[in-house]
């Protein structure tokens, strides 16, 4: 019987036989049948696949799921240490680039701080605030001006205005007669589409509004003798401006998205793509006329 095995032996890798060379032959694991034997090149390639550059990785068989008994030659002390040197550093890299990073963040964030004191306050008084104003204070409160930019940037009352506006629309059609159509209020299923919110744009528009409100408050607000309160002055002014703006912005925008019109499939108007546009247009201009008068 063993005759007889030795003589069928099909490596379970390269299906390769006795018959097809010579090779050492050996039965790492429980399988039985044709995913018994295995060519040890075969394997020792398959081993280096699956630990890569770890050597102590656990192998276990496909089939049989055993794990592989793998013995390797001692090592030496000063092969050993280095070793589980390179090890240690491996692990602690992640967090080591982790805490570099939030270094760099926060550090970027402190000299934006002081940045923005020295804008706002102006120079030279902004420079005597921060260095009478205790270390500690300093290394909490510099970098949290533009997180606190930030999170004012988050607060969208443009929305809470809207809302407003559109639930009380309809009393004020004497002052805008012709451009509030009757279905501006939701339908349901239908949603405002203006109302989007970009991170990056949230960012770049917190950090680049102490240089706006200063410049603002100088165009604006020459006569004012603070520093300060011309830049406060310069930021309020173009906060409500820019708001109510975007404000019509998106009112206008809402007021197409819900005045738009599908109309049924017509093979002459498909025919001519500008044509079908303009009969769009009217269509949609005689139905909001018919809805005012």
């Amino acid at each position: 019987m063993n005759d007889t095995e030795e003589e069928t032996r099909t490596c379970y890798i390269c299906y390769n036989t006795d018959s097809q060379g010579t090779s050492d032959w050996l039965k790492p694991c429980r399988c039985r049948g044709s995913t018994k034997w295995v060519h040890n090149a075969c394997l020792q390639r398959w081993i280096d696949g699956q630990q890569l550059e770890d050597l102590s990785t656990k192998v276990r068989c496909p089939q049989c799921n055993t794990e592989y008994t793998i013995v390797y030659p001692s090592p030496g002390r000063l092969v050993y240490i280095m070793d589980m040197t390179d090890k240690v550093i491996y692990k602690m890299c992640p967090f080591l680039a982790g805490g570099i990073f939030i270094g760099s963040v926060y550090w970027m964030a402190v000299t934006y701080g002081a940045v923005t004191v020295m804008q706002v306050l102006g120079h030279k008084e902004g420079l005597n605030v921060m260095e009478r104003a205790d270390p500690l204070f300093l290394l909490f409160g510099l970098p949290a001006i533009p997180l606190t930019l930030i999170c004012g940037k988050l607060v969208r009352w443009e929305d809470y205005v809207l809302k407003l506006w559109r639930k009380h629309a309809s009393r004020f059609n004497y002052f805008w007669k012709g451009e509030w159509p009757r279905d501006t209020i939701p339908v349901e299923g239908r949603t405002d589409q203006t109302n989007s919110l970009s991170a990056t744009r949230v960012m770049c528009g917190a950090l680049v509004l102490p240089t706006i409100a200063t410049s603002v408050g100088k165009i604006a607000f020459g006569s004012v003798q603070s520093n300060f309160q011309r830049t406060l002055l310069g930021g309020v002014a173009f906060i409500i401006i820019k708001g109510f703006l975007k404000i019509y912005l998106r009112q206008q925008l809402y007021n197409q998205q819900m005045s738009r019109i599908v109309k049924d499939y017509n093979e002459d108007e498909a025919a001519s793509p500008s044509t079908q546009s303009v009969a769009s247009t009217s269509t949609a201009a005689q139905r909001r006329d018919d809805e005012n008068e």
